[in-house]
C-alpha cells in the first residue's frame, strides 16, 4: 500500500511533529507511515482523514499484490 501523507502534510505546512500531536501518536509513527513501513489502523486512518478533510482513499491506495 502506498500513501500521499507527506504531500498532504506539506500542503497544510505541518511538520511530522505537528501532525503527530494533533492525532495523538508519535512523530516516529508518522514517519513510518510516510515511508510505507507501517500501515495505520482504521481509527488512525480516519483521524488523518479528519485532519486533512479528505477521504481515506485520498491518502492510501492499494498496490498490486496487496
Amino acid at each position: 500500500m502506498k500513501n500521499t501523507l507527506k504531500v498532504q502534510r506539506a500542503i497544510l505546512d505541518l511538520t511530522q511533529e505537528d501532525l503527530a500531536k494533533t492525532i495523538g501518536v508519535s512523530r516516529q509513527t508518522i514517519n513510518s507511515i510516510e515511508k510505507n513501513r507501517y500501515v495505520p489502523s482504521t481509527v488512525l486512518a480516519l483521524k488523518l482523514s479528519k485532519v486533512f478533510g479528505v477521504s481515506v482513499n485520498d491518502f492510501f491506495t492499494l498496490e498490486e499484490g496487496d
